[in-house]
């Protein structure tokens, strides 16, 4: 296997910011129960615990090849358990585009993992790195 090419930052923010402009400003975040489906192509597992529409503008401008949630990420609870893994859907909510865990040292942090009916959660954290050989 060839030894990876490196990118400058300005492109790793290009690739960072094209994450938001595919997805779309009406995205949805989806938290889940259970562990993660092998893939985003996959059917989800587990209950679905939060539906919510992301902001708008749901992640900053990349910098330094980091994007990072923007605004607040809040949703009510429509069913009890514990929170295991996100999806990142499109506006319809049917195309999963990112799927991970989360948690503490994860993609994803929420303000409690364990979950009510009613319980309006809220993500605390979100972020992820455009990778460089």
């Amino acid at each position: 296997m060839p030894t990876p090419a490196q990118r400058s930052v300005a492109v790793r923010n290009a690739q960072g910011d094209a994450f938001e402009a595919t997805i779309g400003t009406d995205a949805k975040l989806e938290i889940r129960t259970g562990a993660k489906p092998a893939n985003c192509a996959a059917a989800a597992t587990g209950t679905q615990l939060v539906l919510m529409n992301l902001p708008t503008d749901w992640l900053a401008n990349a910098a330094a090849g980091v994007k990072a949630k923007a605004g607040t990420w809040s949703g009510t609870a429509i069913a009890a358990g514990t929170a295991g893994y996100y999806r990142i859907l499109d506006n319809a909510g049917t195309t999963c585009h990112e799927q991970g865990l989360i948690g503490t040292g994860e993609p994803m942090e929420i303000d409690n993992a364990v979950i009510a009916i009613g319980q309006t959660v809220t993500v605390t954290a979100y972020q992820f790195t455009v990778g460089n050989a």
